[in-house]
């Protein structure tokens, strides 16, 4: 028998968080697509150069030019406006695959982001560490975007 001292905790990741947004469903989910394609940003706020191709099958990837970027995922579900759902090993680039879930609903006074992201892999614990602070400011951002554009 060999041992790889390998926890199945050490190789699983999963994130949850509930968003609540002061605009409408179809804005929120509009937010959505800019801040998670054009208007993707680092925690740093530096610009991270992302495609999505809302529609099943499409890719999300991080455009370099000329050619070169890193494939992060594939839409597996689309329902415009209550649910994107991607799969991918997205930022990480060894063995592991994710999914990743965004179900929105109408709720009194806006729109109520569900997230989760599970991963199972070989998960690298800077990773690990840096997931939920790289969500989050995603999030903040789909949030500013859509409230933003709510007022006008």
């Amino acid at each position: 028998m060999i041992s790889t001292g390998i926890r199945i905790e050490d190789m699983t990741l999963n994130v949850t968080e509930e968003i609540q947004v002061r605009a409408p469903l179809e804005v929120t989910f509009a937010a959505l697509l800019e801040q998670l394609g054009p208007f993707n940003e680092t925690a740093e706020d530096k610009p991270m150069p992302m495609k999505i191709e809302p529609w099943p099958g499409g890719r999300w990837y991080r455009d370099l030019g000329d050619g070169n970027g890193h494939n992060w995922g594939h839409v597996q579900a689309i329902k415009k406006p209550t649910l994107l759902e991607i799969n991918g090993p997205l930022f990480m680039s060894y063995p592991v695959v994710s999914n990743v879930q965004y179900r929105l609903s109408q709720v009194d006074g806006g729109t109520l982001i569900q997230f989760r992201h599970s991963a199972l892999g070989l998960i690298q614990e800077d990773h690990r560490r840096g997931v939920t602070k790289g969500w989050g400011h995603i999030h903040e951002g789909v949030k500013r975007r859509a409230e933003a554009a709510r007022s006008r």
